[in-house]
């Protein structure tokens, strides 16, 4: 199997890390190669965070070359402005449909992106879309947003869910497993309407 490239981006404090590591491992169980790497910028104040993950039958590199993202997930819809020069021709795009304002356009630094919808729309005419803060938010729990995510990351990889499952078990506390196994059920069930509607 060639080498597929998953790049997460987003902001400080989305949970993107513990999705990467998730979507790392649950490749692992299922039994590829893989290498992850992420980079956290100003994660702790609301700055970029990226994380990048490869599996396939020989992986040497964690890192993956612009351009050759076969999956950009996109926590939030700047954040997949921003980091349009990872997808692959042919990619796909995965974006929660939400808008984190950066600390440098709220602190002054840098000025707002007026006509966002419309950049995406040029930049990504075919990208799949989920609102999983409202989600998230539906199941009483807005910090399960990244697990919904992941559901919906789970329709787009070639994994069993009950791998994903078993991940998620040895990764997230007893406490709040089941919330986040509804979240990650809720994340699926939402993209396979996207898909299919």
């Amino acid at each position: 199997m060639k080498t597929v490239n998953i790049s997460l981006v987003g902001v400080g404090g989305q949970g993107i890390l513990l999705t990467s590591d998730i979507l790392a491992k649950t490749a692992t169980l299922a039994g590829f190669d893989v290498k992850k790497s992420e980079i956290h910028g100003m994660a702790q104040r609301g700055g970029s965070v990226i994380s990048q993950v490869r599996f396939g039958d020989k992986v040497y590199s964690p890192i993956i070359p612009d351009g050759a993202s076969d999956l950009l997930v996109s926590f939030e819809r700047m954040e997949a402005l921003r980091w349009r020069h990872l997808l692959a021709p042919g990619g796909r795009v995965l974006i929660n449909d939400i808008n984190v304002t950066p600390v440098t356009v709220s602190s002054g630094e840098q000025p707002e992106v007026a006509n966002l919808s419309a950049l995406l729309k040029a930049e990504y005419p075919d990208a799949l879309y989920l609102n999983a803060q409202i989600i998230a938010k539906g199941l009483g729990n807005i910090r399960a947003m990244n697990m919904v995510i992941a559901g919906a990351l789970f329709t787009l990889t070639p994994f069993a869910a009950a791998a994903w499952r078993q991940t998620m078990r040895e990764r997230i506390p007893a406490k709040l497993l089941d919330m986040n196994l509804r979240a990650f059920a809720a994340g699926r069930d939402a993209m396979e309407a996207e898909k299919h509607g």
